[in-house]
């Protein structure tokens, strides 16, 4: 009898055996996974590389342009900053970086509300250029500022005085002159006073209350 059944139990262990090489191995899977990753990294390593070495090469280009500016540190600032996208700062609002094809240049102004591209071009000389122009708008409206401030600062507002109306104005005196905080400090006396005597009054009002209810209260446990 166990003769007969070898013949039937050799093909089923084929094919048990067969499937199970047929299983993909999850290590293999994960170490072509772990390759494929690295060469992506160094792809992505590359070309962030090229950016920072195109953004550098614009700055030793702008480099002479800055050099002419006054010392103005909290206006312009230039300098890199190397994240995942890098960028080339010309002051708190407009930078430059590389576009997706990271060989286009982007001159960017980056406002409160929205983000405006003023320059784009694959040529550094034009992206010098419309820095150099930024620049220059720049300063002018810090010099517009500076002198606006200025001429408020040298011309101060006279005080204003609340003036009788039934005075004439060739008739003012010193003493005409109405001051408005007496009239607001007796108010809030007056205001005070009532505010006093209302408390008071609910004071007293109160106390008569609980001594009625005390009184109540003796009579009731005297006729029990």
């Amino acid at each position: 009898m166990e003769e007969a059944r070898l013949p039937v139990d050799e093909p089923k262990r084929d094919m048990i055996a067969s499937s199970r090489s047929q299983i993909p191995n999850l290590a293999d899977a994960i170490r072509r996974a772990r390759i494929e990753e690295a060469e992506r990294s160094d792809v992505i390593t590359n070309l962030r590389n090229g950016e920072l070495a195109r953004l550098e090469s614009l700055r030793e280009a702008l480099a002479p342009i800055f050099e002419q500016i006054p010392d103005l540190p909290d206006l312009f600032d230039m300098g890199i900053m190397p994240s995942a996208r890098p960028r080339l700062y010309i002051d708190m609002l407009g930078f430059v970086e590389m576009g997706h094809d990271r060989r286009v240049y982007r001159f960017i102004q980056d406002l409160r509300h929205q983000r405006l591209t003023l320059v784009e071009s694959d040529r550094m000389d034009h992206i010098v250029q419309a820095v150099t122009d930024y620049v220059a708008r720049r300063l002018i409206e810090r010099e517009k500022a500076l002198a606006s401030g200025s001429n408020s600062a040298a011309t101060p507002s006279a005080p204003q005085f609340k003036i009788s109306p039934d005075l004439a104005a060739n008739d003012l005196e010193p003493s005409t002159l109405v001051r408005p905080h007496k009239r607001q400090t007796r108010l809030g006396l007056f205001t005070s006073t009532i505010l006093f005597i209302i408390e008071v009054l609910g004071t007293v009002t109160l106390g008569g209350l609980l001594t009625l209810a005390l009184v109540y209260v003796y009579h009731f446990a005297l006729m029990r």
